[in-house]
């Protein structure tokens, strides 16, 4: 009588398990056809450029329909959010260990920026393309708009952690700045590196040697007792223009 009353539960507890394994299939499956939809658009980015790119073009080179590739990104810009949070979620796994193996802010900094640049190496005519985007930070892809903001704050945290017992050390009333002009100033070597034509992006490599030495060295000077009420003027300007 027991295990009669018992098999219900058995046959109940299979099919939950069936529906389960079922639920895990298809997402596993969802998933890997994003990836391929994403991995399509980059590629056609790379050879034929953003805007001469269309969605049609991007279902065909990755093997699905027109409708299916809407379903999983409504637009090209969907796609472009989706290689910024690709790019970022890689960069949360790669930087930190490079961050941890010195102390020397120079090289901490130095080991961030070209993490990033290594990350749009093969992505620099899109990135060159979105450049009028990223002018507007109203703009659901700019990287100083609201919509980026999770990834924006993640790439300054990586700043932050860079100046966490440093040499030389960071004055503890620069210290909550400091992570987010050093984040301006990876946007400008970025900026600079997309319109970089030299063999390997050469000029981009001798401007961080010089200024990430000059900002390693600026922030030693802004240290000095001397300097201290200087430093407070500066970062009540930047405080007053943030807000």
């Amino acid at each position: 009588m027991a295990r009669a009353a018992r098999a219900p539960v058995r046959r109940a507890a299979r099919a939950a398990d069936v529906v389960t394994y079922s639920l895990r299939v298809a997402t596993a499956k969802a998933e890997e056809t994003r990836e391929r939809i994403l991995d399509a658009a980059l590629s056609l980015f790379r050879q034929r450029g953003f805007d001469e790119t269309t969605m049609r073009d991007i279902a065909a080179e990755a093997g699905v329909a027109t409708g299916a590739a809407y379903y999983y990104f409504r637009s090209k810009e969907e796609l472009v959010m989706a290689f910024y949070a690709r790019t970022a979620e890689e960069a949360r796994e790669v930087i930190p260990p490079l961050v941890t193996r010195s102390h020397d802010l120079g090289k901490r900094v130095r080991a961030i920026i070209d993490t990033q640049l290594k990350q749009f190496e093969e992505h620099r005519r899109l990135m060159v393309a979105l450049v009028r985007i990223g002018i507007d930070p109203k703009h659901p892809l700019s990287p100083f708009g609201e919509e980026t903001g999770d990834m924006r704050n993640a790439s300054i945290d990586f700043f932050r952690a860079a100046i966490v017992d440093s040499k030389p050390p960071v004055p503890k009333d620069l210290a909550a700045d400091l992570p987010r002009l050093l984040w301006l100033y990876q946007m400008g070597i970025i900026l600079f590196w997309m319109f970089d034509e030299s063999r390997g992006q050469r000029r981009t490599r001798a401007l961080l040697d010089g200024t990430i030495d000059l900002v390693v060295r600026l922030i030693q000077i802004s240290s000095l007792p001397m300097m201290g009420r200087l430093r407070k003027r500066l970062l009540a300007i930047l405080r007053a223009v943030e807000e």
